[in-house]
């Protein structure tokens, strides 16, 4: 345990900025890094684990197998995951490829059963050694032609350049795909690790237009996941999918679309109006009078679509934001980025609409929220912004439990503050929270106004916020099967 031996008794400072100083989009310098216990969102073994029946091999220094195998025992797949140890006599013989190629073999040739994929994670020890990895999976494919196999990286030199591991995972989702025929009475929504809410706004259209919605999040077995190939439009709507989507487009010849996630209305009905665009010039098609006449009926119906949960959206918000204003008043209101991708976004409309939002917690701040920083700022100038990787930030829950503790708020059954999402909640040491990552799937109208339940059952019903934040990939139960 460490003990301040200066005599100084003074609270650390946590660090935080002015939304009015702060510098976009990066309003904290980078440093030494703090990870806090609030572990909920999903990382590249949950992710994986999506494609079903595949199974997974990691590939790297036994200390960094450590936490993917802690995952993967988490999640109780430990059936579906496997580990190659690199040793420092790999690295000085020089044969790492041959580790890898006769290391996955092995495990494959053990296995129970056949997978029909394979997932393996190479880690930065095989790019700082210029491993052949083009060669490596080539030869793997030779031995084994009925196993699909894709690259994956456990690999933190990437996180600051390029696509990130996370949006690399997402893509990799999607790589195992067999080319097909494709349908124009079929969708694909890609990229998430939750299944999107049946009452967002896209599932709306997709059901009035008739179309079939496939959705990793929802395939029973390897079949159902090869399924997804007959997708005309790929729809996308986390932005650390939008590459993947891109990727997928171009080679397996569909329509990528990616939608932005918003908390405005007027974005929202914007960008229902592209996706309604997307929708009809790729699934709207006609060669025959009978195909004419099946598309015009669709475009009818999606067009129509556009307007009804346009109208209906507005009013459901204008309702849910009036009824939760009422309850909460001018209760502190907290909110960090693993909520969803547009925390200021949120910020603004909570602010805009009579809330007393007081911090928002996030390294940086994404470019579709660009918008929303510049009328913070002008309109909000002193909402605070605060940092969740600063190694000061350790210090962050104790020192808000003591501040509280001192003035009385929240004392008793009261909610002292209500934040929205884990790392919020566990930095303002609260148990009033709304315990939601990566958007859970909301999207649209639908994304406001279940937040504002949730808000209010946050407000309403205490949570036990350590034992809840803790545990990693909130909602990966869907992975086991």
């Amino acid at each position: 345990m460490l003990k301040r031996i200066n005599g100084n008794k003074d609270r650390v400072r946590i660090p935080g900025v002015r939304i009015a100083d702060a510098s976009f989009p990066a309003p904290f310098r980078s440093g030494l890094e703090y990870s806090s216990p609030a572990r909920g969102t999903w990382n590249i073994v949950h992710t994986g684990m999506l494609i079903p029946e595949a199974h997974e091999i990691f590939v790297c220094a036994a200390g960094c197998l450590r936490g993917v195998i802690l995952t993967a025992a988490e999640m109780g797949l430990t059936d579906r995951f496997s580990t190659v140890a690199v040793r420092e006599h790999n690295l000085l013989d020089g044969d790492m490829e041959d580790l890898v190629i006769e290391g996955v073999a092995d495990i494959i040739g053990k296995l129970p059963k056949r997978p029909p994929a394979v997932l393996v994670y190479t880690s930065c020890v095989h790019h700082f050694t210029g491993v052949d990895l083009d060669m490596i999976y080539a030869r793997l494919r030779e031995r084994f032609p009925d196993i699909d196999f894709t690259d994956c990286y456990m690999n933190p030199i990437m996180r600051k350049s390029g696509l990130t591991p996370d949006q690399l995972m997402r893509s990799r989702l999607y790589t195992l795909l067999h080319e097909r025929k494709q349908s124009r009475d079929a969708v694909a929504i890609i990229g998430n690790d939750l299944p999107t809410q049946q009452d967002s706004d896209i599932m709306k259209m997709f059901r009035a237009a008739g179309l079939k919605v496939h959705e990793i999040t929802s395939c029973r077995n390897y079949d159902e996941y090869q399924e997804m190939a007959e997708s005309s439009v790929y729809v996308s709507y986390n932005p650390d999918a939008a590459a993947g989507g891109d990727m997928l487009e171009e080679r397996l010849g569909g329509k990528h679309h990616y939608m932005k996630f918003s908390f405005d209305s007027d974005e929202i009905d914007e960008e229902l109006a592209k996706l309604a665009d997307t929708l009809v010039s790729v699934t709207c098609g006609a060669e025959d009078g009978e195909d004419a006449a099946k598309a015009a009926d669709r475009e009818a119906a999606v067009r129509r679509a556009v307007t009804d949960i346009s109208e209906q959206g507005r009013s459901d918000i204008r309702k849910e934001l009036d009824e939760t204003l009422a309850l909460i008043g001018d209760t502190p209101v907290t909110i960090d980025y693993t909520f969803c991708p547009r925390p200021l976004g949120l910020a603004r409309l909570l602010l805009e609409n009579g809330f007393n939002v007081t911090r928002v917690y996030l390294d940086g701040i994404p470019g579709a929220d660009r918008a929303d920083y510049e009328i913070l700022r002008e309109k909000y100038p002193d909402l605070m912004l605060h940092p969740t990787v600063h190694a000061a930030m350790r210090f962050a829950a104790t020192e808000n439990a003591e501040a509280a503790a001192e003035t009385g708020a929240g004392s008793g059954d009261s909610c002292r503050v209500l934040a929205i999402g884990q790392k919020a909640a566990y930095f303002e040491n609260t148990d009033n929270f709304v315990n939601v990552v990566e958007g859970g799937g909301m999207l649209g109208y639908e994304a406001v106004t279940h937040t504002m339940k949730l808000m209010r059952d946050a407000y309403i019903n205490k949570k036990n916020m350590r034992e809840l934040v803790q545990i990693k990939g909130l909602g990966c139960g869907i992975c086991a099967r």
